[in-house]
């Protein structure tokens, strides 16, 4: 209700700057993630960055990015996408252009699923660079919370969100810049790099949500009620709406 999302190009450019930084100075980028549909989401565009452009310095980071290891680590995660793939035939018109030259979608070669659980703990004694994408997107439960507290405390590491996290979770606190946090029951000085990012949102932005309300017969919309989101939000979307009339 008061922002406006990144498009294709500027959330891989961002995404492609805070992995190269991450990987240069031999650090890991942990991707907090909604299990289902954010995960797709995002190995989906990690699969397909490479044909947004033509500039040289974006091949050199995705070439970057295609040196590590990427792990989807979350069972849930894994059992959806597996899912997701049993169903090409229902995406939209820009999944079925990829797949013309691409018969997965969520797939390429560095990428590794992870369900095991030793195979997951084994992530943490790792000193290589990679991208660990991985379950709640908030932080508060499931795998990715071991991995923040393995890695929250190395300068030279990474946390992006690329989630809404609502107040008072794990996920919020870290974002609002607290320098030391409790997981476990167990203190940690916040060291890593923190970033966020709405790019992946699965929510429309002010913009998209107007351009919707204009697809509707205006002699049928008497009063449109705020009901969703953040009181921040609301209040600048309220004003957006009444500007537009």
């Amino acid at each position: 209700g008061s922002r406006l999302h990144n498009k294709n190009e500027q959330k891989a450019e961002l995404f492609l700057d805070i992995v190269s930084e991450t990987i240069n100075r031999g650090g890991t980028v942990v991707i907090p993630s909604f299990a289902v549909g954010r995960t797709q989401e995002i190995l989906y565009e990690l699969n397909k960055i490479k044909d947004i452009t033509n500039d040289e310095e974006f091949k050199k980071k995705y070439e970057k990015l295609m040196t590590v290891p990427v792990y989807v680590d979350s069972p849930l995660a894994v059992n959806a996408t597996n899912i997701f793939r049993m169903h090409l035939d229902l995406f939209n018109k820009d999944v079925a252009e990829v797949l013309e030259h691409d018969d997965d979608p969520f797939g390429f070669g560095t990428l590794k699923y992870i369900t095991n659980v030793n195979h997951s703990k084994a992530l943490n004694s790792r000193q290589d660079p990679c991208i660990i994408i991985s379950a709640s997107g908030m932080m508060e439960a499931g795998r990715v919370k071991h991995h923040i507290a393995n890695n929250i405390d190395n300068p030279k590491n990474s946390i992006l969100a690329i989630g809404y996290c609502a107040p008072l979770t794990l996920g919020s606190r870290i974002l609002s810049g607290e320098k030391e946090i409790s997981i476990f029951g167990m203190p940690h000085v916040v060291k890593a790099e923190v970033f966020s990012t709405d790019a992946f949102s699965g929510h429309a932005d002010y913009q998209e949500m107007e351009e919707y309300l204009r697809c509707e017969n205006p002699e049928k919309v008497k009063k449109v009620f705020i009901v969703h989101g953040d009181y921040e939000a609301q209040v600048p979307y309220s004003k957006v709406l009444e500007k537009a009339g």
